[in-house]
């Protein structure tokens, strides 16, 4: 066998019943679907105080009721909104460039332990944040330090989770599948939201305490339970796609020791594809990478831009006449993100019944420059209106990122192009969610800095993103009409010739 197989989790050892004979590869596949569905939505709401504190720390806003706000050094001066960008790009440059690397090394070490190493470094560098409330610190370079060091830690998240669920499910309906399971995004953006702004009255501090305290208890979690392969269970995964359980009674031991020490021979005689952890370059040059990459490197600009300053718009803009408090901005906020879960959802069934992810996705992206139209112009007409169109705005918005970074990115790295190579899915993701996360980077800070010009200015900016990103799909997805417009005719001729 590979000397870099994984070690079974400990939580096994204390709970025997947890493995073969006693549970089914279904009950595992759910088992691992939850287990990591916790572990990046822990992730996110670990990432989300910094947007509900911006308020708290940033210029003061005049509003018709009275407020004691002050704000917090360095951000609370003329400069307090583009120094609040560059701290969100700080921690999202990071985490873009440690994603690169996060991908190589996730196709090459233990996923599980690299994984519980990310969550705690990014529980530890998130309360370290919150320290500066308690020591009264000021300094810009201690903040911007935390959020570089935190966004390596939190770039190993998605590589490893993305590889670990694709290890365990095949291509069908792996779109309503990953649909489904990378709500964790949104419901992790909504927990993140709710905790942190309801400790805020306490002190912002404590916005970073509480998500920071979760992760590391979820990452306890996933140290004791997760397993990262079916394989390693005594599992296999039939190359169609579809499941098998293989019977571990005791009349078969014999057979699968020997099936295991021919395996061990034809890997130490055969340097295999399906084993052999594909290079970075090579990875790019996979057909469907780069546009779905650069498609959402615009895409995650826009999402990133509304996760990180969603909360502080709401605060400094009337609805209906009314400012609203910090909590009730950052708790309101969570509507785009409700959205965004069933924008995921609706995404990755369209596109599984259809066949097409480019074709969906384009239709999303050009569905929600509309949709973000309208919430800037009647968003603050009335708190009815405002709920209703932030939140088709975030299922139109998230649904095409949420599609590209599982389903599609599952989809390449598993084409028949590399052979169904099993350790491509790591690298691959990472390229992708990558080269998203340098948009991710890009959309806040510039919302910082264009926001002082107004609102108007940075709705703009976002739809000239949304168009972009859909310019990327475009060939992609004439593509994918080309093959079922050509499916249509084989199935038109077949019927006839019956």
């Amino acid at each position: 066998m590979r000397s870099n197989t994984p070690s079974l989790a400990p939580g096994f050892t204390l709970f025997p019943s947890l493995k073969p004979l006693h549970t089914t590869l279904f009950f595992h596949q759910i088992f691992v679907l939850i287990l990591t569905f916790l572990a990046y939505a822990s992730f996110h709401a670990s990432r989300k105080p910094p947007s509900i504190v911006k308020s708290v720390l940033g210029p003061t806003v005049q509003t018709n009721s009275t407020s004691n706000d002050t704000g917090w050094a360095p951000f609370n001066g003329p400069e307090g909104t583009h120094r609040l960008g560059e701290l969100d790009l700080a921690f999202l440059t990071s985490y873009a460039i440690g994603m690169y690397f996060a991908g190589h090394v996730g196709d090459r070490i233990d996923l599980r332990l690299f994984l519980v190493f990310g969550m705690m470094g990014s529980g530890i560098l998130t309360i370290i944040f919150g320290f500066g409330y308690w020591f009264d610190v000021h300094l810009l370079g201690y903040f911007i330090g935390v959020q570089v060091i935190c966004g390596v830690f939190q770039s190993i998240g998605w590589p490893c989770v993305v590889s670990v669920v694709g290890n365990w499910f095949g291509k069908e309906k792996r779109g309503l599948i990953m649909g489904v399971w990378t709500s964790h995004t949104s419901v992790g953006n909504i927990i993140g939201s709710v905790v942190a702004s309801g400790v805020l009255e306490f002190g912002w501090g404590w916005s970073f305490l509480v998500p920071g305290i979760l992760i590391i208890v979820v990452g306890i979690l996933v140290f004791c339970f997760l397993v990262v392969s079916p394989d390693d269970l005594g599992f296999e995964m039939m190359a169609s796609g579809k499941e098998i359980e293989m019977s571990l009674g005791e009349e078969n031991v014999a057979n699968l020791e020997k099936a295991e020490s021919e395996e061990a021979g034809l890997l130490e005689n055969k340097d295999s594809d399906s084993l052999a952890a594909i290079g970075f370059l090579e990875a790019w040059r996979l057909p469907g990478v780069a546009p779905f990459s650069f498609c959402l490197f615009f895409s995650k600009l826009v999402a990133y831009t509304f996760l990180y300053w969603l909360p502080f718009y709401i605060r400094h803009t009337a609805i209906a006449g009314v400012h609203l408090s910090h909590k009730t901005a950052g708790i309101l906020s969570t509507i785009f993100d409700i959205g965004g879960v069933l924008g995921g959802v609706l995404a990755g069934f369209i596109s599984d019944v259809i066949d097409a992810r480019a074709v969906t996705s384009v239709t999303f992206l050009l569905l929600s420059i509309p949709a973000l139209i309208l919430y800037r112009i009647y968003g603050s007409v009335s708190m009815v209106t405002n709920i209703g169109l932030m939140f088709v705005s975030g299922l139109l918005v998230n649904g095409p990122y949420s599609l590209i970074t599982t389903a599609v990115a599952a989809d390449l790295s598993t084409q028949d192009l590399i052979k169904g190579n099993s350790r491509a899915l790591a690298t691959v993701t990472a390229i992708i969610d990558g080269t998203g996360s340098v948009g991710a980077a890009l959309g806040p800070l510039l919302a910082g800095y264009v926001s002082t010009r107004g609102w108007n200015s940075v709705f703009l900016m976002l739809i000239f993103a949304i168009f972009f990103a859909s310019i990327f799909l475009v060939c992609v997805a004439k593509t994918e009409i080309g093959r079922m417009v050509s499916e249509e005719k084989e199935l038109g001729s077949s019927v006839t010739a019956r």
